[in-house]
């Protein structure tokens, strides 16, 4: 009897669901809301983040554009970038972000993860484990970042979906930048 696939690593379910809290607490302290645009994480980091009761006051939603025509129907990436660069790329993750900014209009903050969780799929150049990520808030020019994981599919996955929340925390600001008023 073959043991079922799970949707997480189960070293990793608790730190996620930790992470995504740190994630909606941050959100809420900076006044952001957040929107995803997913590929090979098949909306795992929107899951984590609505995981938790009340998210939708900072979560707008996430969109899952697996394959290409999706990317590029719904998010806008071009076709001539998916064509010269591949989903798997810089140039693809920054233009998700910005397709998810643009139809989001209540975000102000956007990750994309675009990879190759494998088990096959890899290339010399581009090998099984390689995620790009976008991130970027609104009014801001996209980041892109890539990590290569190492493990099976869903370590592949659950790795790419922790790092997506990690670039979230890193690109919100520390407090709100609204200034209050002082009252005497």
């Amino acid at each position: 009897m073959s043991v079922p696939p799970t949707l997480l690593s189960p070293d990793m379910a608790e730190s996620l669901i930790a992470r995504s809290a740190q994630v909606l607490s941050r959100l809420r302290q900076t006044e952001h809301k957040v929107v995803t645009a997913e590929s090979c994480t098949g909306g795992l980091v929107a899951a984590l983040l609505t995981h938790h009761a009340g998210s939708s006051d900072v979560t707008e939603g996430g969109f899952v554009t697996y394959s290409n025509a999706l990317k590029n129907a719904v998010l806008g990436v071009s076709s001539h970038t998916l064509s010269s660069f591949g989903a798997v790329s810089a140039e693809t993750v920054q233009e998700m972000v910005q397709g998810a900014l643009r139809l989001a209009h209540n975000a102000t903050v956007a990750v994309s993860v675009s990879g190759i969780a494998g088990p096959s799929g890899g290339s010399a150049e581009k090998p099984v484990g390689l995620v790009w990520f976008g991130v970027a808030l609104k009014g801001q020019q996209p980041q892109a970042y890539s990590q290569v994981f190492t493990g099976n599919r869903e370590a592949v996955r659950t790795q790419a979906a922790e790092y997506a929340l990690a670039l979230v925390l890193k690109n919100l600001p520390e407090q709100s930048s609204r200034i209050g008023l002082i009252r005497n």
